[in-house]
């Protein structure tokens, strides 16, 4: 048993550190591991080219989902994995009242037994405008299981979001609000969101809440769930956490399975069958015990790195832009952690914990993205403070922008106007993105050239920031328009939305130069 290991390591936490960076030729994952590391080899070499292999359009919105392009509404679906996307399959056109509202990918979790064989492959969760939830085969888009969510409580559900990844999903209502006549009459609305939460694989009821003003106060404007957190927004920029998996224990009236007949407060049906729907199991009938506030602008406010802090805005418009990171355990700021570009721009600088699970912070800027992480203070072991890891500064080398100039004759011009710092002439950072399988930081860069705007994607490392690949894109970038950039392996995407809701887009796959390899 010891052969495999690495001679004169006795240290459990060095041997499990090994482990996880793959010495153990018979550990699961480590040809997965180095069949990345290869490809992310090739992908940065000189010779390694990205074409542009499909361009398609469309009136309605397109999506993009672990290697499959959804347009029409989820209608039609095309694989990206192949020289150029083929269609899956293309069903009908529905019904308005079919239309999706939103969708969520699932896949097969490791290591578990499921009840279905379809259960093992990937599947797309979507929600209707008619409040059924349905459960699509992810290739060929058949119906895998239905549900009907709105009972006689509600009528309007239209999110779905992850608590846990690809566990615990939230299905959430649309706010609530009482007919003209209603309010004329001097009825009060009370109830601001109803949320249904589900267990995914097999997909089971867990119970179903209400948002209720009498409980949280009459200031909330919106609620959200993410990793057993619920998540409390006020009109006055306050955000307030609960324990939601205390939520569930301490208020489940009945727990109920899909497809139980049930009598519940006079209604005689079936769960999760049409007209009943869900039962409204959950009564929160007190104020649950508060996790943590804080009062921060537009509600933004953000948790992560270790030891755990969070970033708020202080809340008023003139510390737009403004970042204070604080710590979680006593909300004293860090050394170095009010954090300010001082941008000139139309649009704001923003913020946000590195996705990679780091503990790192990204700050992005027109110009600018700083990579930022915590450390001890020295001599102070239990103070941290904000030091920046490494920049990635925009190609700004030939812009001159000199408040004074001189003509050829002599004469002094003063300029009564300075450019913004993401004035479209200049090269503005549009897009930051983290590849996880190939550890690589992604950005777009867009500058305007005369009427067309030209963008490239480049590739990071994501320890340092040494810029190892860029990858111009063919098609205009318009600015004003609407675009996401999808990197997924040796795959790049564009998504552009045009006005009159006309859609585009652009697949980029990983090729070889030829004339190299002649």
């Amino acid at each position: 048993r010891a052969a495999p290991r690495a001679r004169g390591v006795h240290n459990v936490c060095r041997l499990l550190t090994r482990r996880a960076h793959g010495f153990y030729a018979r550990d699961a994952g480590v040809a997965h591991r180095k069949n990345l590391g290869l490809l992310r080899k090739i992908m940065c070499q000189e010779s390694t080219k990205f074409k542009n292999v499909w361009t398609t359009h469309s009136a309605s919105p397109i999506a993009y989902e672990r290697g499959r392009i959804y347009m029409d509404n989820y209608q039609c679906c095309y694989s990206s994995i192949a020289q150029e996307p083929r269609i899956l399959y293309q069903k009908s056109k529905c019904a308005k009242s079919e239309k999706i509202e939103d969708a969520l990918l699932l896949e097969c979790p490791l290591g578990e037994m499921l009840p279905n064989p379809s259960d093992y492959k990937a599947s797309l969760i979507v929600l209707t405008v008619q409040n059924w939830l349905l459960r699509l085969s992810a290739d060929s888009g058949e119906v895998l299981e239905k549900v009907y969510l709105a009972g006689s409580c509600c009528k309007f559900f239209r999110y779905l979001s992850w608590d846990t990844p690809q566990e615990v999903m939230i299905v959430k209502s649309a706010q609530n609000k009482l007919p003209a006549a209603a309010r004329q009459a001097g009825i009060q609305q009370t109830v601001m969101f109803y949320l249904a939460v589900f267990q995914v694989l097999p997909l089971s009821f867990i119970g179903m809440l209400e948002i209720n003003k009498k409980i949280f106060g009459n200031s909330v404007t919106d609620v959200a769930v993410s990793n057993g957190i619920l998540i409390v927004m006020y009109s006055m920029g306050l955000v307030r956490l609960y324990n939601f998996k205390a939520i569930l224990e301490q208020f489940m009236e009945q727990p109920f399975d899909l497809g139980q007949e049930f009598n519940w407060n006079g209604q005689v049906g079936v769960v999760g069958k049409y007209p009943f729907g869900l039962p409204c199991n959950i009564k929160i009938t007190d104020t649950p015990p508060l996790l943590f506030e804080a009062s921060s602008l537009e509600n933004a406010f953000q948790i992560g790195g270790y030891p755990w802090h969070y970033i708020i805005t202080p809340n008023k418009k003139k510390h737009k832009g403004v970042f204070h990171i604080c710590s979680l355990k006593d909300n004293t700021l860090a050394k170095n952690g009010i954090q300010d570009m001082k941008c000139c721009s139309l649009e704001p600088d923003w913020i946000y914990f590195h996705p990679d699970m780091s503990g790192r912070i990204i700050h992005v800027g027109p110009n600018l993205i700083k990579v930022l992480k915590l450390k001890e203070v020295k001599n102070h072991a239990d103070q941290m403070e904000i030091a920046e890891d490494f920049t990635i500064v925009a190609n700004r080398e030939n812009c001159v922008n000199n408040a004074v100039t001189v003509t050829a004759s002599g004469r002094v011009v003063k300029k009564r106007f300075t450019l913004l710092d993401d004035d479209p002439e200049q090269e503005t950072f549009k897009i930051v993105d983290y590849e996880d399988e190939l550890d690589l930081l992604s950005t777009v860069a867009v500058t305007q050239i005369g009427a067309d705007g030209r963008a490239h994607l480049d590739f990071h490392c994501n320890e340092h920031g040494i810029l190892l690949k860029s990858i111009p894109l063919k098609e205009s970038w318009d600015v004003t328009y609407s675009h996401e950039v999808y990197f997924d392996k040796d795959l790049v995407l564009h998504i552009e939305q045009k006005p009159n809701r006309r859609f585009s887009c652009h697949v980029y796959q990983m090729v070889c130069d030829t004339a190299r390899e002649d």
